[in-house]
């Protein structure tokens, strides 16, 4: 009995992603530099507690912060079916908050320590826990740098 070859069972190159369906509207997508930037951000914001997972938890967030350019909001594109997310595009722009999104929840989900892929996650600035203070610079100039690549992917529309 041969084995059967699929697509799913093709060996990839060290360091190359898996392909994933990215939904339509799934606009400003991150490139690959991009988005690797974006998920080391993510990765040591959950490491010092700056990390807001899932939609219920980044919605309510936004909707109670007032410091839209202290945080930023990664989506998944590949979110099966899209009308779970659909909304937080809106709410970000109208709360000034910069968004983008990411080809895997998959990877979204590993990178925010999580063994569950995540929709979508929110990085923060500010929090109650206190880790160290060079733990906390870096992650606020990470995240600076973050903000500034995504504002450069994203339309302006005014």
């Amino acid at each position: 009995m041969g084995k059967k070859s699929s697509s799913k069972d093709e060996v990839m190159a060290e360091g190359e992603e898996p392909r994933t369906e990215v939904s339509v509207i799934a606009q400003p997508l991150a490139d690959k530099k991009l988005s690797k930037k974006v998920h080391k951000l993510v990765k040591a914001s959950a490491k010092v507690k700056r990390l807001k997972r899932g939609v219920k938890e980044v919605v309510k967030t936004i909707r109670k912060g007032s410091g839209g350019k202290r945080m930023l909001c990664v989506i998944a594109g590949d979110i099966s079916p899209i009308d779970v997310i659909t909304h937080l595009p809106v709410l970000c722009e109208e709360n000034d908050v910069p968004y983008v999104y990411v080809a895997s929840k998959t990877a979204l989900g590993a990178a925010s320590t999580s063994k569950r892929p995540t929709s979508c996650v929110l990085v923060t600035a500010e929090g109650k826990v206190a880790q160290g203070k060079e733990e906390e610079k870096d992650l606020k100039e990470a995240l600076k740098e973050a903000i500034a690549g995504v504002t450069a992917v994203t339309p302006t529309w005014r």
